[in-house]
């Protein structure tokens, strides 16, 4: 097993980062960079494994095989440099993302100063950057001054959905790799063949999550993600009066609560008594000591600001669900040859399809993209959805 096998229906890219990854070894041995960068932008949808792939490329550079020496390529995923690496115990990657709905100022100078040390292993400074979309305009500037002046050995991998989510004074100083959508049929065999999944199932849920790994793997297995996926598709079928409208918006936005809730409650508590104790409090109920009490604030800010982000993270992941549910409607309409995400629900998509037209369909799915960029605008989430609700049940 290497590096490169988490990287699904990517070969094109797993060519380059090889190449890259080998040259990388020349640069170690004094010879010419070629086809060596130190600044990589890994743009790709959703579940293309960007993140992955920028993990997988940082443990190839830090490979310490034995075979190196015999031609073999970097990335065995056996050596400690590979496996601490791609564990995220190397003392020279860093894989950094944001719960929040931005990275500042601070946050970057932070990362900027960790970049500019030299390597303690003596290959490489490697600082994976997952969420450089989320950099605000000051922090973009601030990572554009130690791309532009880097350190010998130190490589920046910043991960977006796409080259024009990356400041252009970035993004024409880094090398760029693109990532597409993986077959659907390459994350079932995944799913089935590395974590046991029904093959059945893994079908299922590479087919309704589009090929997003990440979704299909939570879909395939968690009984409440698909319990709520199936609530979310049916919301198309309850909208036939605007009361109803109303209810199923609010419906939409309470489910992307409760599930934030989910994730954010165990978190925030165990950060919360962990942050206690080290401020030296006594039990759950103890005092803390005097001057502490904006550290605390601190933290329940960026619990706040995480929280509203998974709560609309888990909203878009809804809205993407509806806008695949129309699109196999405006496939039926227009009586394409294609596989529909929302196989089993065949009968219902057909009945809408059958009571619409295509260019109702196609005002839909903008209905719902509309939302999208409307909750990332920060309207009021409830507002948003309502809006949308109202505007499918007129078509």
């Amino acid at each position: 097993m290497t590096v490169w096998d988490d990287l699904v229906g990517q070969d094109r890219v797993v060519g380059q980062l090889r190449a890259a990854a080998s040259a990388a070894q020349g640069v170690l041995a004094g010879e010419a960079a070629g086809g060596m960068t130190h600044a990589w932008l890994f743009t790709g949808p959703p579940g293309s494994g960007r993140s992955t792939a920028a993990r997988a490329f940082a443990a190839a550079l830090q490979c310490v095989s034995p075979d190196l020496a015999l031609g073999a390529e970097p990335g065995c995923g056996f050596c400690d440099g590979c496996h601490t690496s791609l564990t995220g115990t190397h003392a020279d990657v860093d894989v950094v993302g944001t719960e929040l709905l931005s990275i500042g100022v601070k946050e970057t100078r932070d990362l900027v100063r960790r970049a500019a040390m030299s390597p303690s292993g003596g290959r490489w400074q490697v600082i994976v950057l997952e969420d450089a979309d989320r950099l605000t305009e000051g922090a973009g500037n601030v990572l554009l001054k130690a791309i532009e002046e880097p350190a010998s050995r130190t490589v920046w991998m910043l991960c977006a959905p796409s080259v024009e989510d990356a400041l252009p004074t970035i993004r024409s100083r880094c090398r760029h790799i693109a990532l597409c959508t993986p077959p659907v049929a390459a994350v079932a065999d995944m799913l089935a063949r590395r974590d046991g999944v029904d093959p059945a199932m893994a079908a299922y849920a590479a087919r309704a999550t589009g090929g997003h790994i990440g979704r299909a793997r939570r879909l395939a297995t968690d009984e409440q993600t698909r319990l709520r996926r199936a609530e979310v598709l049916r919301l198309p079928l309850q909208l036939a009066e605007i009361g109803s409208c109303m209810a199923a918006a609010q419906r939409l936005v309470d489910a992307a609560a409760a599930e934030a809730k989910e994730i954010t409650t165990d978190l925030d508590a165990r950060e919360t008594e962990e942050l206690r104790s080290a401020l030296g409090a006594t039990g759950p109920g103890g005092r803390l000591p005097s001057g502490t009490a904006g550290v605390v604030k601190e933290l329940e800010g960026r619990q706040k600001k995480r929280a509203t982000r998974t709560q609309r993270d888990s909203l878009d992941l809804a809205l993407t669900d509806l806008a695949a549910f129309y699109r196999d409607v405006l496939a039926l309409q227009f009586g394409a040859d294609v596989s529909l995400a929302n196989e089993e629900m065949r009968p219902a998509l057909e009945g809408v399809a059958r009571a619409s037209t295509p260019e109702a369909t196609l005002r839909r799915i903008e209905a719902i993209l509309a939302c999208r960029r409307a909750i990332d605008a920060n309207v009021a989430p409830l507002l948003a959805v309502e809006a949308m609700t109202l505007s499918l049940r007129a078509g």
